[in-house]
């Protein structure tokens, strides 16, 4: 036969409860009843042994020899009396032939007891509940013994069966009392439980629950978003597939708390809450990520993740662009002043000047180039240097290399350091501009694999107290760009030399402007004899 069991989680969970309530009350009923009669028993055992015990007297043994076993003797008398003092049915004092010389019942006086004496005449103390000539009853029985301790009789005292199961039937009321209050309240508990779970869980089915769980499961795993659910502890709750795939992280991940499975960092910082804001910037490997936080109500939060490696990609290749477009501007603009020079210096009929005056622009633009390619023999740092040497002269400023720079081909990620050298020189570009004597000085230097980069600008410089927190990303003094972000530069060069095993840091340079010093252990391939001077 099929339960209908009821729909709602609510209804469900509240018949549920009930039937455990009234289950475990039932239980601990029974189990306080089990042991309870077996109790009553004990107890009237132990109490009929101990009226025994306290008859037992020598005194009496000595009336028991000094008189005979009759209705009026004194030995019936004190049992009588012992007996109405305590409440007992009977008080049998016996010889050691097993004769009665006391008895409720006056006409078994003088005849042999009905149970088995010999124990109590042994000299044993017995606890029983038996049957005798008054019925069934809890009984305890001595021995007797005289002043010189010599055993002269028994002593046997018996409590009224009837009277101990009556006890226990008087406790069964009570306890079923407390009982059907045990389960009134655990009835009103289990009802205010079951309205505070249906507020929670908005009244819907198990079938409702189930759909709606494969949807969120299908939704978390199918978008292409990263989703991280943290507790009020910042406990991982949930993590998605591609929230493994930008952070780097597995399954193993939930559970456990975020900035142990993360580490310190910025990206454990946004998820957090520590940094507020809409669309966080931050870089995670070699992903940099766009992050967003959405707080619950239980105090925990639900934090998303996209990746703009490509589009930061697009944004410094069109940074870079602008750069060139930059370059050629400047350059059109110094061919177009020299080229009316010449235009002048021709129509003056002064061909010597004229001559003289290309070649000496010729052998200056060849230098400039011979300058970088002879020291910087890599070919894409090279070009990006005689680049930068074009826009810094129409800004005025001076790109020099420092003495001694001499950086062989044999690099091992040269993308990686044209990224590097771009950020740094853009920026001591921009600090060194409008200021006395711009310039900007690059020095490039080699021991065995390891390359150390110098970019020294004649910038205000960067204050104490912010030379870690421009390595922090997000953070800059410049206006956005066209694609709208700014602070990544110095991150990423601290990122790109600290996967080499390398650092990135800052400092005062000796003319007051900023140096910044970068170490890649890593960076050449093969081994040679370490250049510097």
């Amino acid at each position: 036969m099929r339960i209908n069991w009821p729909q709602r989680v609510v209804s469900r969970f509240l018949l549920m409860q009930l039937v455990i309530a009234t289950g475990v009350t039932v239980l601990a009923t029974g189990l306080f009843l089990a042991p309870l009669g077996a109790q009553l028993d004990d107890q009237a055992m132990r109490r009929a042994l101990s009226i025994a015990q306290v008859t037992a007297d020598p005194r009496l043994a000595a009336t028991l020899l000094a008189s005979p076993a009759t209705p009026g003797g004194p030995v019936q008398a004190e049992a009588e009396r012992i007996r109405r003092a305590t409440g007992a049915e009977y008080v049998v004092i016996m010889d050691r032939r097993g004769i009665r010389w006391s008895h409720t019942s006056l006409a078994q006086i003088g005849r042999t007891v009905s149970t088995d004496p010999s124990d109590a005449l042994a000299g044993a103390e017995v606890m029983e509940i038996d049957s005798g000539t008054l019925g069934r009853s809890a009984r305890g029985k001595v021995p007797l013994r005289d002043l010189r301790g010599r055993i002269v009789g028994a002593v046997s005292v018996g409590i009224e069966y009837d009277t101990v199961r009556g006890r226990l039937l008087a406790a069964i009321p009570g306890l079923l009392a407390y009982a059907g209050g045990a389960l009134a309240l655990g009835a009103l508990a289990a009802y205010l439980i079951s309205r505070r779970l249906q507020r929670q869980v908005h009244d819907l089915a198990f079938s409702d629950l189930a759909g709606l769980l494969a949807e969120r499961e299908a939704m978390l795993h199918g978008i292409r978003e990263g989703v991280v659910a943290l507790d009020a502890r910042g406990r991982v709750r949930l993590i998605n597939d591609e929230a493994q795939r930008l952070l780097g992280v597995g399954e193993e991940a939930a559970g456990r708390l975020l900035d142990e499975v993360l580490g310190p960092g910025r990206t454990a910082d946004v998820l957090l809450g520590r940094v507020s804001g809409e669309d966080l910037l931050t870089v995670r490997g070699p992903r940099v990520l766009v992050a967003n936080r959405m707080p619950t109500d239980d105090g925990g939060a639900v934090a998303t993740l996209r990746d703009r490696t490509e589009l930061e990609q697009l944004g410094r290749e069109l940074d870079s662009t602008r750069g060139l477009i930059d370059a050629l501007r400047a350059q059109d603009h110094e061919h177009a002043n020299r080229m009316h020079t010449l235009l002048g210096l021709l129509e003056l009929e002064m061909y010597e000047e004229a001559a003289e005056f290309v070649t000496e622009v010729a052998g200056v633009h060849r230098a400039t180039a011979e300058q970088f390619s002879e020291r910087v023999h890599d070919p894409l740092l090279a070009a990006l240097l005689v680049g930068k040497a074009t826009v810094a002269a129409e800004h005025a400023v001076v790109l020099r290399l420092a003495e001694g720079t001499l950086l062989p081909d044999r690099l091992v990620d040269p993308r990686g350091l044209v990224t590097v050298v771009g950020n740094l020189v853009d920026n001591a570009l921009d600090a060194s501009a409008g200021s006395a004597g711009a310039s900007v000085e690059v020095a490039l230097f080699a021991r065995g694999r390891e390359v150390e980069l110098r970019v020294t600008d004649s910038g205000p410089g960067v204050p104490e107290e912010q030379r870690e927190l421009i390595f922090t990303e997000g953070w800059s003094t410049k206006e956005l760009p066209a694609h709208g972000r700014r602070g990544l530069g110095l991150a990423l060069v601290r990122r790109l030399a600290e996967r080499q095993g390398g650092s990135a840091r800052v400092a005062e340079g000796a003319g007051g402007g900023a140096e910044f010093t970068v170490v890649l252990p890593e960076a050449l391939a093969g081994r040679a004899a370490a250049v510097r001077p």
